[in-house]
């Protein structure tokens, strides 16, 4: 053999070539806010060698190839018009990868250029960071592959930036894993389990596989598993005969008969007690199997169960969680920060909708239909810098603190808003040095001492305030009454 031939002879092998496309990763700038140009959020600027970012077309005397904005979308990297803005010089930044999670920025311009809110010349933006042209446009650091994989279970026939058909929001790697994830559950039979914290879209993702399936057609079953009585959750799952238990019942067929040739969608599936998870092996197994309370011959019912928890997947019955062939982790907003501009647009457009009185004072209309919101750029810093507990419940929570609070015609930072970020943000702190003594069991405890209600809870426990409580329960998979369910 040639010594000098040190090329790997398997490196062409068909499945090590599109492995290598989607695992070589290299940092990218993703649009978070822009004066300007408010309807390009989610675009992306791959940088995979030194490139120069500023307003206008390539000149003969840059310092390096131009940088583009790009939709970037599975199997597609489509380039987007020049970017705009009388604020950004026509040489603003030069970008120059370290690694695959990090880029060298260094500002050529005349605009103030900051890293998470602290002026800089040059100096390395990491995963995660803000990158801000000062009253221009603001960029968020992520690591993506060069293109995201192509898969024939991720469906894009809807707006770049928008919600999906079924509500899902996101361009991140991570949104469109889930699509695919969804996608692929939705195209078999077999039971799913979703996993992810409180707020991050569970019931979203339970809609987009039955509307992504066979039965789409046929109705959607649901139920939060928390909201049933423990003494009736076998009559709520499996049905009664009439007359059972006591004469005068009406016949029941239960939220499994209810689901036959359909899905049945149960929330909160970790609350639901071991004997009655015992009590689901029959029917989840292929045969479908039940027995109304009171009818000595089984039923059979051909459905898919779809569970979610926030709970650890222990939490669970081993027996029962074996009977899930399908475990779909849902992201939350940390996992992908660039998206949170995208779902605060989208927040604001259903509020729009809903309400006129906030479309006439806080969006543009061009053309006499309502386009993008009136945002300020401080407020999209601080949420991009954010710790969410609770995720999309907690943001839409902060956008209508925003809305009632604002002075002005934009929504922006003000000190109602702060007041509830820099609270949660004290909270981690002190959740981090919180005792030992206030261990899973004893938050448990707490919990149930207190009808589930946070403010309560944190009272009792001597914790400063709910938000402590809050990201405590987070690091031991718990969860609370929401805002609105505490009595």
């Amino acid at each position: 053999m040639d010594p000098r031939n040190t090329t790997d002879p398997d490196q062409d092998l068909p499945w090590l070539r599109s492995a290598a496309v989607v695992t070589r990763r290299i940092p990218h700038l993703v649009l978070a806010w822009s004066l300007d140009e408010p309807g390009r959020l989610g675009e992306t600027v791959p940088v995979d060698r030194e490139l120069c970012l500023g307003r206008g077309d390539p000149r003969p005397d840059d310092p390096a190839p131009r940088a583009r904005l790009h939709h970037m979308r599975p199997g597609s990297l489509i380039a987007r018009p020049p970017i705009a803005g009388a604020r950004i010089s026509r040489v603003q930044l030069l970008l120059e990868p370290r690694g695959e999670d990090a880029v060298r920025v260094r500002s050529l311009g005349r605009a103030v250029v900051r890293i998470n809110g602290r002026p800089i010349v040059d100096e390395v933006a990491a995963i995660h960071d803000v990158v801000e042209i000062h009253n221009a446009a603001l960029f968020v650091v992520v690591s993506r592959p060069r293109e995201l994989p192509t898969t024939a279970w991720a469906r894009f026939d809807f707006p770049f930036a928008g919600a999906d058909p079924y509500g899902i929001v996101g361009e991140s790697e991570a949104a469109w894993r889930l699509r695919a994830a969804c996608a692929f559950a939705a195209s078999t039979d077999r039971h799913t389990l979703l996993l992810g914290e409180s707020g991050v879209g569970k019931e979203l993702a339970a809609r987009a596989i039955h509307g992504l399936s066979a039965v789409r057609d046929r109705p959607l079953v649901a139920r939060n598993a928390a909201t049933m009585p423990e003494t009736l959750i076998d009559a709520e799952l499996f049905g009664n005969v009439r007359n059972y238990p006591n004469p005068g019942m009406p016949e029941r067929p239960g939220l499994i008969g209810e689901a036959d040739r359909s899905t049945l969608f149960l929330d909160e599936i970790g609350d639901l007690p071991e004997a009655c998870q015992v009590h689901l092996l029959r029917v989840l197994d292929d045969r479908g199997e039940y027995q109304r309370l009171g009818e000595a011959r089984p039923s059979r019912s051909s459905f898919r169960l779809i569970a979610a928890t926030n709970r650890p997947m222990d939490a669970l019955k081993y027996d029962f969680l074996a009977r899930f062939t399908h475990r779909i982790p849902l992201p939350g907003l940390v996992e992908r920060r660039e998206d949170i501009p995208l779902v605060l647009a989208e927040l604001l457009r259903r509020a729009a909708a809903r309400h006129p009185g906030l479309a006439a004072r806080f969006f543009e209309r061009r053309a006499g239909v309502l386009a993008e919101p009136r945002l300020a750029p401080d407020l999209v810093v601080r949420l991009l810098r954010h710790s969410f507990t609770h995720h999309v419940r907690e943001l839409e929570r902060l956008v209508w603190l925003a809305l009632g609070t604002a002075e002005s015609s934009y929504i922006g930072l003000t000190p109602a808003v702060e007041a509830e970020l820099a609270a949660a943000a004290e909270a981690d702190g002190l959740a981090a040095a919180a005792p030992a003594t206030l261990d899973r069991d004893a938050l448990v405890r707490a919990l149930a001492e207190h009808g589930r209600s946070p403010t309560r809870t944190a009272r009792a426990l001597g914790l400063k305030n709910r938000f402590v409580l809050l990201r405590l329960l987070k690091k031991h998979g718990l969860s609370a009454a929401t805002d609105g369910e505490e009595s």
